[in-house]
């Protein structure tokens, strides 16, 4: 650990003294890498997480895109504000340890380095062990662009090891993204150590469907943003609540949506669902659909490993519907990071609010109705960080995303996102 925080801390001097202009500059040619590298980064992601290759390229340019958006903004954003007499300046803490998970490794790093870069902090990045490829690629490419090696190292410990590493001195921060459990871990570490700390958590995104929407195409939508990432993803929608009206009419809406994701080679452009990161989380999510089976969830579609001899040797999971998932339901209690939708009858607005916040996660939703007037009321009832009215709940650099309860704490993205890792000082 020595010689990474030491190189570290080298390169923190060097990039707070550079002016917003030589930062832009690094993160702008690290967006055109990015974008020049994404099939091969692409195809990494397949091979060591299944991401289908098609979203592999997609999440490539998107990290592009938050390169340049920072790169524009971040002296905006970080430039002093005069108030009464005082000056308020916003000044790098220095290194930060960042705790990535898997399921996003290249955004799920680009998301919080962008603009941890540009407000001149240096990144320990201690990724998720079955992507260390990508790991060592992200690496690589902000030492080019930046043309120093000082600024980004990555390092291949446990996530206890990296838990101790947050009471080095060096270490001024950390930002983490994963489960609950650990997140618990990580927060109790930075507050032993007082550090600043940000957390993006577990989710279990509820999907309310009111009577009055346009049901094919929440169908649609609802469908995407269960499957993405074969529903690995803290974001992807997991809990559907449909009101009783249009209940039997909305099922084989989605159930048809679904239908269309059919478990394939992540390196085949055409694939729209690859296999899951791994056999346990596999198992893990067939138990939860048993389990829910059991206590009287109906089965819709899916449901069972796949047996294909071409799906053999890997964990894939089919596209799977219950239908009549009700609270205590394993389905509908705890997160599914899998492609599993859970669909629940609700008779009105009411009890559709109620049971969306009856969950100790509150990271996304969304809201589908044709009265945006009442699809707003609605959205600002539901407990969680981000809303989508009408649509899927997705990351943006130019927004704060984030969430409340057991979804952690802290803002990444936006303006909020880049002020979490300075220093708010006041001259007077």
């Amino acid at each position: 650990m020595s010689d990474e925080l030491d190189e570290l801390v080298s390169g923190y001097a060097a990039l707070r003294g550079m002016s917003f202009d030589e930062r832009a500059g690094g993160l702008l040619r690290l967006a055109e890498l990015l974008e020049k590298e994404q099939d091969s980064l692409a195809k990494l992601m397949a091979r060591e997480m299944g991401k289908p290759v098609t979203q592999g390229k997609a999440e490539a340019a998107k990290c592009a895109t938050a390169c340049r958006y920072y790169a524009q903004h971040a002296e905006r954003m970080l430039s002093p504000v005069e108030r009464e007499g005082a000056t308020m300046i916003y000044q790098p803490l220095g290194p930060v340890l960042a705790i990535m998970p898997w399921n996003f490794p290249l955004w799920q790093v680009f998301r919080f380095a962008a603009p941890a870069l540009m407000a001149g902090n240096t990144i320990l990045l201690k990724h998720a062990s079955n992507v260390s490829g990508c790991a060592r690629e992200i690496v690589a490419l902000v030492a080019e662009a930046f043309n120093r090696k000082d600024l980004m190292q990555a390092v291949f410990i446990s996530g206890e090891q990296a838990t101790e590493w947050i009471g080095d001195p060096r270490v001024r921060a950390v930002t983490f993204t994963g489960s609950t459990e650990a997140g618990r871990k990580v927060a109790a570490a930075a507050g032993k150590h007082l550090k600043k700390s940000v957390l993006e958590l577990g989710g279990s995104d509820p999907y309310l469907i009111l009577k009055d929407a346009d049901l094919p195409e929440a169908a649609k939508i609802c469908a995407a943003a269960r499957m993405v990432n074969a529903g690995q993803s803290c974001i992807a929608a997991k809990r559907f609540l449909v009101e009783h009206d249009v209940y039997e009419e909305f099922l084989p809406l989605l159930k048809a949506e679904l239908e269309k994701f059919a478990p394939g080679d992540p390196l085949d452009e055409n694939t729209l669902l690859g296999p899951m990161a791994r056999e346990d989380l596999r198992d893990e999510i067939h138990h939860q659909v048993e389990d829910s089976i059991t206590a009287g969830a109906r089965l819709l579609l899916g449901g069972k490993i796949p047996e294909e001899p071409e799906l053999r040797g890997k964990p894939y999971y089919p596209a799977t519907l219950l239908a009549d998932v009700r609270p205590g339901m394993r389905a509908f209690d705890e997160e599914t990071f899998g492609p599993v939708a859970a669909v629940m009858r609700v008779k009105d607005e009411a009890e559709a609010i109620q049971w969306a916040n009856q969950s100790p996660f509150g990271l996304g939703g969304a809201v589908f109705s044709r009265d945006m007037a009442r699809a707003r009321r609605v959205a600002e009832a539901l407990e969680t960080g981000t809303v989508a009215i009408n649509g899927q709940v997705v990351s943006d650099p130019r927004f704060p995303f984030g969430g409340v309860k057991d979804s952690g704490w802290g803002r990444e993205l936006g303006e909020e996102g880049i002020r979490e890792f300075v220093n708010l000082k006041t001259l007077r």
